[in-house]
């Protein structure tokens, strides 16, 4: 029987990351290639096929276009490889629901396409990185992971892109899903699905674009005035509210928002939640796009892919919203 054939796109971050010591809590990320993480899981009789390729090896504070690129187009031009039976991204944790959730949104969901990451770095007594490797190549392995979009796996748990947030700035178990938790369980032996493949059969979401427009983040706080909006507005496409509650800030805020003649979705600082329409803001009046369950991060992704693709009407960008 043909050993599945995994290929590795590593990044860098904590699970390529390097202290010098079992029990320094400071590492430097990206200092493990992908060559040593591929002899390292090969050394855990995986019974898999791995190869890879090193797209970067920095901290994921500091990942961006060009990364994300190269992440699509090693991806989507391997797709129908029929030698290769999946693909794991090693990444760091700090924007790997960003990423995810972009490829996610790009890439059709045929083949598995995994990112897995680690809270502590390599050489660190109780690293998680191997055994988070082990059970992502174990999740691109299965057949059972195609049709269900990008997914991350931290802490023997499988995530979908769309639900998947880092919640904790440390602990092995730092990850949390909204508004699902994990759609599986998994081990570097075994893997249980919890529904089935919702997108199986379906092709992307949207056209990779050239680049994607300049939409920042506005963090919404008590006592804050206009200014802040007319500071982020130079070079801009479009806006991500991280509002107070159900994506609120104060009146002068939204009003200048109202002005500032680009697409505003509202979403929320809150941890988790919904940001409903018209709820505590008039979006109708205001001409405001909600969030629904998207997060700043993950919101942004999904506005600038929308102005990428040129979609720019605000009932269109709230139809998307509301699918996710």
């Amino acid at each position: 029987m043909n050993q599945p054939r995994i290929r590795i796109l590593a990044t860098g971050g904590t699970i390529a990351g390097s202290a010098g010591s079992a029990i320094e809590r400071g590492y430097r990320a990206g200092e493990v290639g992908v060559v040593e993480l591929i002899k390292a899981a090969n050394e855990l009789g995986l019974a898999r096929v791995l190869d890879g390729s090193q797209v970067s090896a920095i901290g994921s504070q500091d990942i961006g276009w060009q990364q994300w690129n190269v992440l699509y187009q090693s991806i989507a031009s391997e797709m129908d490889n029929r030698r290769l039976d999946g693909f794991v991204i090693t990444h760091g944790t700090d924007t790997a629901e960003e990423t995810a959730f972009l490829l996610d949104l790009a890439l059709a969901p045929t083949k598995p396409v995994v990112l897995v990451g680690a809270m502590r770095p390599a050489d660190a007594v109780g690293s998680d990185g191997m055994r988070n490797l082990a059970n992502a190549v174990r999740v691109a392995s299965d057949p059972g992971a195609a049709g269900r979009g990008v997914l991350v796996v931290m802490s023997d748990q499988v995530f979908a892109a769309i639900d998947v947030r880092k919640a904790a700035t440390s602990g092995a178990e730092a990850f949390r899903g909204f508004p699902r938790g994990p759609i599986a369980n998994v081990t570097p032996t075994s893997l249980d699905w919890f529904g089935p493949a919702e997108r199986a059969g379906r092709g992307a979401q949207f056209e990779w674009p050239a680049a994607l427009p300049r939409v920042p983040i506005l963090y919404a706080y008590a006592g804050m005035d206009d200014a802040d909006v007319a500071c982020m507005l130079a070079g801009a496409r479009g806006v991500v509210l991280a509002g107070m509650g159900q994506g609120n800030a104060p009146a002068t805020v939204l009003e200048a928002l109202a002005r500032a003649g680009v697409p505003v979705v509202r979403s929320t600082r809150v941890d988790q939640g919904s940001v409903d329409r018209n709820l505590e803001v008039d979006d109708d009046a205001f001409g405001f796009v909600a969030a629904r369950g998207l997060g700043p991060a993950k919101a942004r992704i999904l506005l600038q892919m929308l102005l990428a693709n040129g979609v720019t009407d605000p009932a269109a960008m709230q139809s998307a919203f509301d699918r996710r």
